[in-house]
This record gives structure tokens, C-alpha cells and sequence, in this order.
């Protein structure tokens, strides 16, 4: 299939152009500390959140960037379903009066954009910026902030195309998602609807409000035969990636997920951006905004880096057998 040939290529030409644009400043870089506030939407005591924040942080040091010396990191975790306190969090930090915030997803950048129309905001991993109303166009963004988006709408159509490869029965898909969190879901579910006919299923949206609802809605799904599911791209389902992949393989459900730790965690299949390396690329733009570039004249950038991961014990726990050539085609495969 041509989707999996072109997994390590951009999928938007206008994000690939972006992303050959260089990447180097020649303003001098000032003696003076500068100040760097970042907003996680995650748990504090989330392994892989660290990870991607520590990408960032080691992005900053290979550019002479030195916490303690010329630089000060403020990090405020906010967990993705609890609105108020990112907005708090978000307030803190602007209040700090940094040289530049980090966002890590919409949610936190929202938070942010509510507080502060003039520091300068690099987001690492956001859907579309474009709808969210964070920048004006991909090549010129116009205003405080610019950053890494981490796919693009035709994924959706990528996941219906996998989960009919490893479960050609399918019939009905939902997708999972927290509406609070994944404000942009649309972003999603339209051309998720859209490309529904095309393998024959029933596409469905799945909201859930907080973790309690979880087990109603994914055993919702497995009442009726040859149901599936995706989880969208979205903090709440990150955050509860262990719980999601759990009640899936009790229910013998198909699923896809966006992400290589769902797969890491028991999930049957996960294909989408590694998002450690757009954290590592955000240090890239916080430098060249602290040595003078402006937000607003610097690209949106598309990811660069996907990763296909299946796992075949779970396939074999919810009796599926996974193609020769898809296992082939994988990045990894989970025994």
C-alpha cells in the first residue's frame, strides 16, 4: 500500500518545504539569562512526557543553551482534563515575564494565547493550528506563535486502511476521543466520516468526559459484532493509554492508536509521529527566537519522523492474525 511506502516522508508539501527552510540565525546570542517558561499537558510523573521534555531541554544544551548559565527552564505540568488549572499554570508562567514560552499541546497553547498575545509561544505538538485559530497560515503565521504540528486529517483514512488490514471484518469504527482536551476534533472526525464508506464500515464518535466513562463507551462498542476502534489524537487519551488498551484487549476489540507508546502498553497497533523528535526540533526555534527571529515569520513545521508498531501478543490475545507483509512493514514488532 503506497500509505506505508511513504511513512517516513512528509504528508503535507507545504510542511515539507517548511521543513528543508534552515533552521540556523545569524544574530549573536546575548549574555544575559534568558528566561524559557513551558506548559506540559501531562502528569509530572508521566515517563514519556519527560522523555519529549527532556529531548527539548537537550535540543537547548547541543545549541549552548545552559540552564544555570545562560538560560532559566520554569515547567509547570498540568494534568489535560482539568481546564482550570492549566489556565492557572498558563497565568503563572506569562506572569513570570519569560523571554519565551514551550507549549506542548492545543490545550496548553490555548491556555497560553489567553493569557499572552506578545511572548512569544513555540507549540511542539499540535494538531491544526491553522483552526485553532493559533496562527494565520502555515508559511507565515503572523502573530506570537509558531511550532510543530504532528500530522495532518488524512491519518484518519490511514487507520481505517490498518484496521481493515488486520481485522477485515470490521464493520463499525469509533473514535475515541475527550472533547475538553481534543477541541479540535473535528479536525478528525470529518475526514474520518468522510473516508468511512470507502472500507465499508460505520464511522462513530466516541466522546468521553473523564476517565469513569471509559469502560461505558469502549463496551458500548463491543456489543454489537465486528466493532473497532481508534483513539484520536488527544492529552486525555494519551494520558489514560494504559486503561484505553486494557479495556480494548478485554473486549476484543481491533484498535488503532496514534501513538507508539498505546503499543508499547498492550495496544494492538499504533502508527503516527515520533513525537520525541518534534520536542528535540522546538529547541531548534526557541534558540532562533531568543537570537532575534520573530514568531510570526517562521514557518509551522510538519513532522518528519512516523513510526508503524505492532503487537502481536495482543493481536494473538484478541485472535487476529497479522499479515506477513504488514509485520514486514512495521518499524517494530511488540512479541
Amino acid at each position: 500500500m503506497a500509505i506505508y511506502i511513504r511513512r517516513r516522508e512528509f504528508l503535507s508539501t507545504l510542511g515539507g518545504v517548511a521543513a528543508a527552510w534552515p533552521l540556523t540565525s545569524h544574530a549573536q546570542q546575548p549574555n544575559r539569562v534568558r528566561r524559557i517558561g513551558v506548559l506540559m499537558s501531562y502528569a509530572e510523573s508521566d515517563s514519556d512526557a519527560q522523555a519529549w521534555y527532556g529531548a527539548f531541554r537537550e535540543g537547548l544544551q547541543k545549541l549552548g543553551w545552559m540552564e544555570g548559565h545562560n538560560t532559566q527552564i520554569d515547567t509547570r505540568w498540568a494534568i489535560p482534563d482539568d481546564a482550570e488549572s492549566m489556565r492557572r499554570f498558563a497565568k503563572e508562567l506569562v506572569a513570570l515575564q519569560p523571554d519565551l514560552l514551550l507549549s506542548s499541546t492545543t490545550p496548553t497553547t490555548s491556555a497560553l494565547l489567553q493569557q499572552t498575545r506578545t511572548i512569544p509561544i513555540v507549540f511542539a505538538i499540535v494538531a491544526d493550528p491553522i483552526g485553532s485559530g493559533f496562527v494565520a497560515n502555515f508559511a507565515r503565521p503572523g502573530g506570537n506563535v509558531t511550532g510543530f504540528i504532528f500530522t495532518e486529517p488524512t491519518m484518519a483514512g490511514k487507520w481505517l486502511e490498518l484496521l481493515k488490514e488486520i481485522a477485515p471484518r470490521i464493520t463499525r469504527v469509533a473514535m475515541l476521543f475527550n472533547p475538553t482536551s481534543a477541541t479540535y476534533a473535528d479536525y478528525w472526525l470529518k475526514p474520518f466520516k468522510a473516508a468511512a464508506p470507502s472500507f465499508a464500515v460505520e464511522a462513530i464518535a466516541a466522546p468521553v468526559r473523564d476517565r469513569s466513562e471509559l469502560e461505558t463507551v469502549i463496551a458500548a462498542q463491543a456489543r454489537a459484532p465486528n466493532g473497532s476502534l481508534i483513539a484520536m489524537p488527544d492529552s486525555f487519551t494519551d494520558t489514560h493509554r494504559v486503561e484505553i488498551t486494557s479495556l480494548a484487549a478485554r473486549y476484543r476489540l481491533p484498535a488503532v492508536y496514534p501513538f507508539r507508546f498505546f503499543a508499547e502498553v498492550g495496544g494492538l497497533l499504533s502508527y503516527g509521529v515520533d513525537r520525541t523528535d518534534n520536542f528535540r526540533r522546538a529547541a531548534a526555534y526557541v534558540d532562533r527566537i531568543l537570537k532575534g527571529d520573530k514568531p510570526a515569520e517562521l514557518p509551522v513545521q510538519a513532522p518528519t519522523k512516523f513510526e508503524l508498531v505492532i503487537n502481536l501478543k495482543t493481536a494473538k490475545a484478541i485472535g487476529l492474525d497479522v499479515p506477513l507483509h504488514l509485520q514486514q512493514l512495521a518499524d517494530e514488532v511488540i512479541e
